[in-house]
């Protein structure tokens, strides 16, 4: 046992000032010793006695430092023990819940706080996921990476914020003035929790009472009324004014009327949620008010909240009303700092029966035609023919004015190499009528006007970086807005109603100029584009449809040889076969298939084929198409009425029409199709709530 001590006080060892006090004595003799040797020289007699002085001396200090050293180091660890002992009190007692853990997570001891909180031993040994769910390993702090981690979870009925950090015994070892020798890679977890509940609900109450700025408007205001008689007129009114009105009411919203149709909103955000969990069913209220009038009334609403002021609030509802009204109405657009939410938008927009709008864009696209040198045209990626015909159009309101015109088209696809082939073919055609990106970039300047056909989104056009080079951009377009607009453009003229760009495009050249006359190549073009987007006149063809196409028929388009410039090769043929083939029916409506894209010039054009195809069967309400193309996988979504694939494509990052739609994913067949079927449940879920 006396060895035991003994070994174990021979290898504690002291550093520091207690190792320098600890040898005071056999310093104090080597200096003794040397005095002994001076008095030698002095008196050798002197000499002797102090010789036997420090003999004595000497060995006092000897037998001290030997005998007392183990009861001193024993009296530290004692101070010591002591010491801890009332430092662990402290951390017990704190009021606190204080937790220390393993570099994994594993719990190594609590203090009392923490553990009356979770209900669970001090020296609970599992790991602090099974206590908190949301501290993960990814959550806890990571040597070399973060030294202090913290995340809110809720415990119970409060909330708490968890901070923990991690701490390397090794560096308070090395700033102990005591102890040496301890290995310094050890590190462990301490953990923090602060009761944040009442301060998260001082934020949700504040977050609740913020203002929240609306703008409804009217979508067909004027039509309807038309539709009445004079003497009901006003209670129509009336009554779409006390269902709006109270409506918001009920919600402790104030409603003021600015026009005619044309409503002012103020809300708390708490209502604006609760809203949000209604879905907004005012959307359906409206158009229950009906005194005779054939035309249901549609309303959109667009809402800017969480802005820095109440006047950049207003702003974001400007820009959610426009989005609304340029996706076709009869929805909610919710903008929030950048993100932007849809809610409804399951109504086909009315076509408008007057021409006016495109009689004013069309003297606008004039005269900024006419101020500039030059004019670039250019639609989407994978410009297909209704891109190209409206192209094709501008084309020739562009050489009417006399300007030099440009088609940007980088990488022709099988379906518009015949019409292409048409114009390179031609001497009356310049060579340079069509170039691609790079091209481009060298002819514009700001004396250039760039013209958008068929897309309103930066990021989809043929060449992006045209956009910023120059000052003049018009566009021109009928898909519904998304959250990704062409920003800087001077002339927007969006039209959802239409059925094809080439539509619009004939529309306005009707108005363009007196002089202006149409090839019978060009129109052929425009045509083509229209027979295209409205698969042969069955989708969304309207009565401006038609007489856009009677138009292009008196201009000089010939049925027949549209139809001989559109057919398809064998392969194709085969392709969208095997697409309609292979297709399953998911959740009894939605038909999902993919399409072959091996050996296949337009894959993409392709898989949109097969999907109207699949339109045809009965019971099928609608069709998705999945071909992959350039690392990617092209989405063709088609529906016929009853469903909103442009909503449910926006989810995907496309976008498109309501019965006409598209996207973009990165990513393999199978995690589309799992994505896919996501969405699809959650509209089968929707449209099962609203049966009900």
């Amino acid at each position: 046992m006396k060895n035991g001590k003994k070994n174990m006080n021979d290898k504690l060892k002291l550093k520091g000032h207690m190792k320098a006090f600890m040898r005071w004595p056999l310093i104090l003799s080597a200096l003794l010793i040397v005095l002994n040797i001076l008095v030698y020289c002095v008196s050798v007699k002197a000499g002797l006695v102090v010789s036997a002085g420090v003999l004595i001396y000497v060995g006092i200090a000897v037998v001290v430092l030997r005998c007392h050293r183990p009861f001193i180091v024993n009296e530290l660890i004692a101070f010591a023990n002591q010491y801890d002992s009332l430092e662990k009190r402290i951390l017990e007692e704190l009021a606190l819940p204080y937790a220390i853990m393993d570099m994994n997570g594993r719990m190594i001891w609590s203090n009392k706080v923490f553990a009356e909180l979770t209900g669970k031993d001090q020296f609970y040994k599992k790991n602090i996921s099974t206590i908190f769910p949301d501290v993960t390993a990814d959550k806890l702090p990571v040597a070399d990476k973060k030294e202090i981690s913290e995340i809110s979870t809720q415990f119970g009925e409060k909330i708490y914020r968890v901070s923990m950090q991690r701490v390397e015994l090794g560096e308070i070892v090395a700033g102990s003035e005591t102890l040496e020798n301890t290995d310094k890679n050890v590190s462990l977890i301490a953990m923090y929790m602060y009761d944040d509940t009442e301060l998260k609900e001082y934020i949700k109450k504040n977050e609740d009472n913020k203002l929240v700025v609306a703008l409804a408007y009217l979508d067909n205001y004027e039509e309807a009324l038309e539709s009445v008689e004079d003497v009901r007129r006003s209670l129509l009114i009336a009554l779409i004014d006390r269902k709006i009105t109270k409506y918001f009411s009920n919600f402790d919203g104030l409603v003021k009327k600015l026009e005619k149709d044309k409503y002012f909103l103020i809300m708390r955000q708490s209502s604006l949620d609760t809203l949000k969990e209604q879905r907004f069913h005012i959307l359906d209220e409206v158009k229950t008010v009906n005194i005779g009038n054939e035309m249901a009334i549609t309303l959109s609403i667009g809402v800017g909240l969480n802005a820095a002021t109440y006047i950049q609030n207003y702003e974001y509802s400007r820009i959610a009303i426009e989005m609304a009204l340029g996706r076709g109405g009869d929805q909610v657009v919710i903008k929030n700092g950048n993100n932007i939410t849809y809610y409804g938008g399951k109504t086909q927009q009315m076509e408008k029966a007057t021409r006016v709008k495109a009689r004013v864009k069309a003297q606008a696209l004039k005269e900024f035609m006419s101020t500039k040198d030059r004019v670039v045209v250019m639609g989407h990626k994978i410009t297909d023919v209704d891109a190209l015909g409206a192209g094709i159009g501008i084309y020739r309101a562009g050489k009417t004015l006399g300007k030099p015109v440009h088609i940007v088209v980088n990488d022709p696809t099988k379906s518009i190499r015949p019409l292409i082939a048409e114009y390179t073919n031609n001497s009356e055609y310049e060579p340079s009528m069509f170039v691609d990106s790079a091209q481009a970039k060298d002819l514009i300047d700001n004396n250039t006007v760039v013209v958008v056909v068929d897309t309103n989104r930066p990021s989809y056009t043929e060449c992006e970086e045209l956009l910023y080079m120059t000052k003049t951009v018009v566009v021109l377009d009928h898909h519904r807005r998304g959250s990704e607009v062409i920003e800087n453009a001077v002339l927007s003229y969006v039209e959802p109603y239409a059925s094809s760009a080439c539509e619009m495009v004939a529309e306005i050249l009707q108005y363009f100029s007196d002089d202006l006359r149409i090839r019978n190549i060009e129109a052929d073009c425009l045509y083509a584009g229209i027979v295209i987007d409205t698969n042969n006149f069955t989708t969304r063809a309207g009565v401006r449809t038609f007489e856009a196409a009677a138009f292009l028929r008196r201009s000089g388009a010939d049925v027949t040889r549209v139809r001989k410039l559109l057919r398809d090769d064998l392969k194709s043929y085969q392709a969208r076969a095997d697409a309609v083939r292979t297709a399953h029916i998911y959740r009894n409506c939605f038909a999902i298939s993919t399409c072959p894209s091996e050996n296949l010039d337009s894959p993409t054009v392709v898989g949109a084929q097969a999907a109207n195809e699949l339109l045809n069967i009965a019971g099928v309400k609608a069709s998705f198409v999945l071909t992959q193309y350039n690392n990617e996988i092209y989405i063709s979504a088609r529906a016929i009425d009853e469903i909103n694939v442009q909503v449910m494509m926006e989810k995907m990052g496309g976008g498109g029409h309501m019965n006409i739609a598209g996207a973009q994913v990165k990513a393999s067949p199978d995690e589309v199709e799992r994505m896919l079927k996501d969405i699809t449940d959650q509209e089968y879920q929707e449209e099962k709530i609203k049966r009900k």
